[in-house]
């Protein structure tokens, strides 16, 4: 339907718990987001979001379905082997499963992960320096900034060693020649952290229309005093103490309410 309402799947929410249901509607949420802005890649690249409760469950997109169209009762529940652990007519994507099974099963303080494929995050993963401290957007990212080298498509499960070791504690990641990842402890942060990386890379290929020598690289002082500006905040805080989850993610709700409704079926 026009209004991105279609749904593939009946309503779950009578089935799971009020916990489970809101994780849902918001993971849904990323995925309506992510279409609005143009980062999808039709059915490639994933969200995934851990599933409150003593099992180890997350929530992935199911293959073959538009984010535009995702619904938060569309959304498949597996285990962190793999194992579809409820009646779905769907699969998940196995390079989705090898990367969030990775971060899902390492870090046990994120909740939501986001990989894309945008062209100016993947433009900016392929080049040599990396994310440049080009504007105070990239200054804002690059204290939480991880990189892990390309391996080829994320079917290998031995990967997620090496790739959970190159991202440590951070909460966004440059997949080289790939695209970019970011984590957070829910979905508001999330996608702010997600945001903040795709507007740097956009904003660092347009600059370098200029070639790298016509570029200004911001004074080292200034990037420190950003660092430090940021790590005052604390995690998930922004300005006035408030978390991306209360002061930017009502927003983000809305806008989905009057541009793409119908990811809370």
């Amino acid at each position: 339907m026009a209004d991105g309402s279609w749904s593939p799947t009946p309503s779950l929410k009578s089935q799971v718990s009020e916990a489970e249901w809101r994780m849902r509607v918001d993971l849904a949420a990323l995925y309506r987001l992510v279409a609005l802005h143009g980062w999808d890649d039709m059915v490639y690249t994933h969200i995934s979001a851990r599933v409150p409760g003593p099992e180890e469950h997350f929530l992935i997109n199911p293959y073959g379905i538009f984010f535009e169209e995702m619904t938060a009762s569309s959304l498949v529940k597996i285990d962190m082997e793999g194992n579809i652990v409820q009646d779905t007519p769907y699969k998940v994507n196995a390079a989705g499963f090898t990367i969030h099974s990775a971060i899902h099963g390492a870090r046990e303080d994120v909740k939501f992960v986001m990989h894309l494929h945008t062209d100016q995050g993947i433009a900016v993963s392929a080049q040599k320096e990396g994310l440049l401290p080009l504007s105070q957007t990239a200054l804002a990212i690059l204290p939480e900034l991880a990189y892990h080298d390309y391996e080829g498509i994320a079917l290998d499960l031995d990967e997620r060693e090496r790739l959970v070791a190159d991202l440590g504690n951070n909460a966004a990641m440059l997949l080289r020649n790939h695209g970019t990842l970011a984590v957070g402890l829910d979905a508001g942060d999330c996608w702010r952290t997600m945001f903040i990386l795709e507007r740097a890379c956009k904003i660092q290929v347009m600059a370098l229309t200029a070639g790298r020598d016509g570029v200004l690289i911001a004074p080292e002082e200034a990037q420190d005093t950003v660092a430090r500006q940021m790590a005052a905040r604390g995690p998930l805080r922004l300005e006035g103490g408030q978390s991306a989850y209360e002061l930017i993610w009502p927003g983000c709700l809305r806008r989905l309410h009057r541009q793409l409704p119908g990811f809370d079926a």
